[in-house]
């Protein structure tokens, strides 16, 4: 339903810049242009932001098996944005998201359009759990199972073709 508003708004809106002249344009742009930006800034997603690296290293600690940039969601309001509207990410970028405790963690896909695998780990770095090819658009919920102070989130299908599994760790540094 609110898809269908949204395009009646931008139909409304291409309607009225084809059929004014510029001065009623100008007007039509003044009382319409809250709604019209929050439109243009919502639909798009914001770019990636690489704030860090961040290294899978296996159980046995010996090997990388993959390294990554991140962008990282560390206040109340980063982690409730998350990658929500983001169109398409890289499979050499991903977010984590850093909470201050440890606490068990359920995420959701709420206006999230690109699948992904939600990986939960603990306040040793350790992987604890994962929800894999996460559905996009989707409010159900995600949990941890296990308590989690970082959650990663990397495009759907990533853990699998990368080979990354429970009891793995993770590095990061901040830029």
């Amino acid at each position: 339903m609110q898809l269908h508003l949204k395009l009646l708004l931008l139909a409304a809106l291409y309607t009225a810049s084809c059929n004014s002249s510029p001065s009623q344009q100008q007007a039509a742009d003044t009382t319409t242009a809250p709604a019209a930006a929050e439109s243009i800034a919502t639909s798009n997603g914001s770019a990636f932001k690489k704030q860090g690296t961040l290294a899978f290293v296996s159980k046995s600690g010996a090997d990388t098996i993959r390294k990554i940039d991140i962008q990282l969601a560390q206040t109340d309001q980063q982690r409730e944005d998350g990658l929500m509207y983001r169109r398409s990410m890289t499979d050499e970028q991903g977010m984590l998201f850093i909470f201050p405790d440890m606490e068990e963690r359920s995420f959701w896909m709420k206006n999230t359009y690109i699948s992904l695998d939600i990986i939960y780990i603990d306040d040793k770095m350790e992987i604890v759990s994962v929800q894999k090819y996460a559905t996009p658009l989707s409010e159900q919920s995600l949990p941890s199972f296990k308590k989690a102070q970082y959650v990663l989130e990397v495009n759907g299908g990533f853990v699998d073709k990368y080979h990354i599994a429970y009891g793995d760790k993770i590095a990061y540094t901040k830029d």
